[in-house]
């Protein structure tokens, strides 16, 4: 069944679910397509009826990208067209935590390292650099340059401390080291604008951008003269990409055709669904991360009893998309439903 919640007057840039709290999530939006006016900053909970509305939070200008604090459940970060970081608090009604503002122009995104023992923000903005910030944003840590294009999207690694990816309107693909401030590999990923990336999950060579050429490429680091696979049916630029948190060889992509896709990139026939329930352009995307007795995912384990989930939780895995269409939607497309995705070629 699918939920919706509508945000009327405001355009959804990003969502992503909580790593903590299995039914929340977080969605940054825009007024006026980001263009002009302000932002919100949505935090939202699946309930059994349909999505509601947690806490939301007006910010001066547009809001492009959100992501939760991998070490505080209440913690996230919003990132500004005024060029500022915001750390907000879910059990603080009022203002940010913290402001920072360093990058002089649109801050498109922002992640939250994962890796143990690491606590760190990484930024990408339209003034062409990323910056690594501490969890409290009291300053940048470092500054990394080199893109020529703006940057669209930065993505810490799952499994390398200290490791990042950034895809830029320049057309590379980067992957960054923190400790040395340095650009370890710039692949030419495409021969246009790269709107997005992410690392997946069990295979920490693998990572896969999504471009305004409309193709998907999923890349091997250790041998990045032509792409693994390149996924093909996107008519339109395509906006995020997500690797599954539970299947290997799967992730989505959502597009300004108003589509989210399914991919098996294992696969020579990779398509696995396509879902079309968007009157405007898709731009924010995310995986459940939370599946019954099991906080995070590991490939080792399989999903035991849920006999003791929240009833208002899916046992399922489900997706939350956000759209310009001023809805936020939470789904289990068929490929998700119990069984139907197995591995075989």
């Amino acid at each position: 069944m699918e939920k919706v919640f509508r945000c009327p007057g405001r355009h959804g840039y990003a969502v992503e679910v909580s790593p903590f709290i299995a039914n929340r999530l977080a969605c940054a939006s825009s007024q006026y397509y980001g263009i002009a006016g302000c932002g919100t900053l949505l935090v939202l909970d699946e309930t059994e009826t349909g999505v509601a509305l947690v806490r939301s939070w007006e910010w001066g200008d547009g809001l492009f990208d959100v992501a939760w604090s991998e070490a505080n459940e209440h913690i996230v970060v919003a990132g500004g067209g005024d060029g500022s970081l915001q750390l907000w608090d879910t059990a603080n009604h009022s203002a940010p935590l913290r402001v920072a503002k360093e990058h002089t122009q649109e801050v498109y995104s922002v992640d939250w390292s994962q890796t143990r023992g690491e606590n760190l923000i990484v930024s990408g903005s339209w003034d062409q650099t990323a910056k690594v910030w501490d969890p409290a944003l009291s300053q940048s840590l470092t500054t990394l340059r080199g893109h020529e294009g703006v940057i669209y999207s930065t993505v810490w690694s799952p499994h390398i401390p200290g490791c990042f990816a950034s895809a830029s309107g320049d057309g590379t693909l980067r992957v960054w080291d923190v400790k040395s401030a340095a650009c370890r590999l710039a692949i030419p990923a495409h021969k246009a604008e790269i709107l997005s990336c992410d690392w997946c999950k069990y295979d920490q060579n693998v990572v896969a951008t999504g471009s305004v050429d409309c193709s998907v490429c999923v890349w091997d680091l250790r041998n990045v003269r032509q792409p693994v696979n390149q996924l093909l049916g996107h008519t339109y630029a395509i906006r995020r990409v997500k690797f599954s948190p539970f299947s290997k060889m799967m992730l989505a992509s959502c597009s300004y055709d108003f589509t989210v896709r399914f991919w098996d990139y294992s696969r020579n026939q990779p398509l696995l669904d396509t879902v079309e329930h968007h009157s405007e352009f898709v731009c924010g995307l995310d995986f459940n991360l939370h599946i019954p007795n099991q906080s995070k995912p590991d490939p080792t384990l399989q999903g035991e009893s849920d006999a003791e989930v929240n009833p208002a939780t899916h046992s399922q895995e489900w997706v939350v998309d956000c759209s310009w269409d001023e809805t936020v939607k939470i789904y289990t497309p068929a490929c998700l439903s119990a069984g139907t995705h197995s591995t075989a070629p």
